[in-house]
């Protein structure tokens, strides 16, 4: 089996507020789940549209102390292991690491379990979890229920600067976290990873300070269009054009997690990322 997949995020909010939002299911409704039930030291449980096979609940609870939880979750028939350690950054942010086992990127690519969604699906749940404890509006979450991939969220900056930080290479890489080279005009390229990328996708159409629109290929075609709002900005993402019956989940909650980012990123004076990047071992 590989190494487990990890994640780290900062919070501005003290560990006990951290923790009280892992552990209270009335909390978990609202950042992570559409059903959740908690009796600790027996129960930890979420469920529903916004989980990967939600139809029931298949967690079973491993450890809960002050500063960790951990959990089994049957996912396509294997025990998966979850979790998430709590480290205080002095009194008022907290460190949270999320190792996951069980996570191949090449179920991403192919679409052979649903355990390929885990990266992106913890990407946008961490996400909303900082965003709720900094008492931010949360980003839509995916609905695994259905096959109809839209979102619509309001952000506190003039269209024009949604419109740049969208359509600039090194301000995309900036708030996705990750090098996009973009050629923002019909034809041009969008590259995940950068212009080295082979086989970049292909931007189908522009509406300068407004829209564009990308065809990823087999994952179908991203549109974003941008309205002003009551001094704010209407963000309508749509995902359409791919096989109905393998919805790229994915693909999908990578988007949402970014656009969290985004918002932060376009809103925020003081931005900086809530991701802290992984650790890479010494050459000794």
């Amino acid at each position: 089996m590989s190494e487990p997949m990890i994640l780290r995020a900062r919070a501005a909010a003290p560990l006990k507020e951290v923790h009280q939002a892992l552990t209270d299911p009335a909390r978990l409704r609202i950042w992570l789940a559409e059903h959740a039930e908690v009796d600790l030291p027996h129960r930890y449980e979420f469920w529903g549209r916004y989980t990967p096979e939600g139809d029931a609940p298949h967690q079973r609870l491993l450890h809960i102390d002050e500063r960790t939880l951990r959990f089994a979750w049957l996912l396509d028939g294997e025990e998966t292991t979850t979790e998430i350690a709590l480290a205080p950054e002095g009194d008022d942010a907290t460190t949270i690491t999320l190792s996951q086992t069980h996570f191949d990127f090449q179920d991403v690519v192919t679409g052979a379990s649903i355990r390929g969604v885990l990266q992106t699906y913890w990407c946008l749940s961490i996400a909303n979890l900082v965003d709720h404890l900094e008492g931010r509006p949360l980003t839509p979450k995916t609905d695994f229920t259905s096959p109809r991939l839209g979102a619509q969220i309001i952000v506190d900056a003039p269209v024009e600067v949604l419109y740049d930080a969208l359509t600039d290479s090194h301000k995309a890489s900036e708030w996705f976290g990750y090098p996009i080279g973009i050629e923002p005009y019909k034809g041009g390229r969008f590259a995940m990873g950068g212009f080295d990328n082979p086989d970049p996708a292909k931007i189908l159409d522009v509406e300068p300070g407004r829209g564009m629109s990308i065809d990823w290929g087999a994952v179908g075609v991203t549109t974003w269009e941008l309205a002003e709002s009551g001094g704010k900005t209407r963000l309508t993402f749509v995902q359409s054009g791919f096989d109905e019956q393998n919805p790229p989940y994915p693909a999908w909650a990578g988007w949402l997690s970014g656009l969290a980012e985004l918002r932060r990123y376009t809103e925020l004076a003081d931005w900086r990322p809530i991701w802290i990047p992984a650790e890479v071992p010494s050459a000794g």
